[in-house]
């Protein structure tokens, strides 16, 4: 069955037989500009310039699967679709009048569209795939064409996160420094505790946090008091030490933590547990003060990963929970790790700011995401057995991008990826 947004794909790339066309009332037709494509709520295309007979209209072109979708949509009765000019469908099965009873000249589309293209579209909508519309053709488009497109699709993706960004730095006021340390909090957390970690630092003032920055001991007993890390008595030294002075900074500042339930140690590697991400957490504001001017100075990637290369406190270099000791390891944030937050928080922070004043540079963008090593997913795996293969993040943050944004909900139509096999 066709769908209408390939009929606006048709329209508007005028992929059919142009050059004679016909009204369903046997008017000569000759599109001298098929409009603009339009999103929103009204006709389909503004601005169009049309010929009829011997007659040049301009007005709006308002497209249908059948005639009678006029009336299901009620446009008879609004005003919006009072300038239509032409209504193309692909079945006319029914006149159609304006509100002041005229008719609406009619042109019925798929009399002019090739057998070949309808071949095309067929075998691209209507296959049943496993995962994605095209995965039996994606690895034959044009290497030249998939490049560029997956740039788009990367700073595409950099546009999307912007949203979440610009929303955070509106509610903080517009402090900067907020808005970094909620985003790194998340990504510290990582794919399990980064929801929790996320709702810890919006559970109070960044302010708080700022006044204990000179004091390691105090950054910690904050984090992890926020974490409900104190809920339970039990006889060790540090955790009695950071015990209290949490208890003291709940009273000055009137904190209220998040549920203990919120973090979670289950199927988590031992590097990676809450407790060793929320002590280098704390150990890269204790040593890194100022972090977002920092991190807007930076200007190679080597001293990206020398900012962040940080490990806990001296009581983590032997525990990975309060309870138990084990064999002292220094804990460090590794490379692989900086790449999470440089694709997640950095880059996407670096992209927003340089943007709200006026500095943006994505040639800059696109060369440092381009030095980082590919990601390693599921998605990313799927598209390596279509033999789509990454040579670094930029690629697999744009494949990622493809996937959740054209290919699930078959937006192929608005995909060069899919533009690309019709076409063929």
């Amino acid at each position: 069955m066709i769908k209408e947004d390939f009929l606006h794909y048709l329209w508007k790339h005028k992929l059919f037989d142009a050059r004679q066309l016909v009204s369903s009332s046997n008017e000569n037709i000759q599109i001298l500009n098929s409009g603009m494509h339009n999103f929103n709520a009204g006709p389909d295309f503004f601005n169009a310039k049309i010929k009829i007979d011997n007659q040049v209209w301009a007005g709006n072109v308002e497209i249908h699967i059948k005639s009678s979708d006029w009336y299901v949509h009620n446009h008879e009765v609004d005003k919006a679709y009072d300038s239509i000019v032409l209504h193309v469908v692909w079945e006319n099965d029914m006149p159609i009048y304006r509100k002041n009873n005229t008719t609406i000249t009619t042109l019925v589309l798929q009399d002019y569209v090739s057998k070949e293209m309808l071949d095309s579209y067929y075998k691209l909508f209507f296959r049943k795939e496993n995962w994605i519309n095209c995965e039996k053709n994606i690895a034959t488009i044009d290497a030249f064409t998939f490049n560029n497109w997956k740039e788009r699709l990367y700073l595409e993706r950099l546009n999307d996160k912007s949203e979440v960004i610009l929303s955070l730095l509106k509610h903080s006021k517009n402090d900067w420094e907020v808005v970094l340390f909620k985003l790194l909090a998340k990504n510290f957390g990582l794919k399990v505790n980064g929801e929790s970690f996320f709702n810890l630092a919006n559970s109070f003032e960044f302010s708080v946090f700022r006044k204990q920055k000179s004091n390691l001991q105090l950054l910690e007993a904050l984090l992890f008091g926020q974490a409900s890390f104190f809920d339970v008595d039990f006889d060790e030294p540090y955790f009695n030490l950071l015990k209290n002075e949490y208890a003291f900074l709940q009273v000055k500042y009137k904190l209220k933590p998040i549920h203990k339930s919120e973090v979670k140690f289950f199927r988590l590697r031992p590097n990676n547990f809450p407790t060793i991400r929320l002590s280098q957490l704390a150990n890269l504001y204790f040593n890194k003060p100022n972090l977002f001017s920092k991190i807007m100075a930076v200007k190679t990637i080597e001293d990206y990963y020398d900012l962040f290369t940080v490990t806990t406190s001296e009581f983590w270099e032997t525990h990975y929970s309060f309870k138990t000791s084990t064999k002292k390891q220094i804990k460090k944030t590794t490379k692989s790790f900086i790449d999470l937050l440089l694709i997640n928080t950095i880059i996407p922070l670096r992209f927003v700011y340089e943007k709200h004043i006026g500095k943006l540079n994505e040639e800059k963008i696109i060369a440092l995401i381009q030095q980082i090593k590919p990601e390693k997913n599921g998605v990313i795996d799927k598209f390596k057995a279509l033999q789509i293969t990454s040579k670094n993040a930029l690629e697999t943050q744009a494949l990622i991008q493809l996937k959740t944004k054209y290919c699930t909900p078959k937006k192929c139509l608005q995909c060069v990826v899919g533009i690309s096999l019709i076409k063929m």
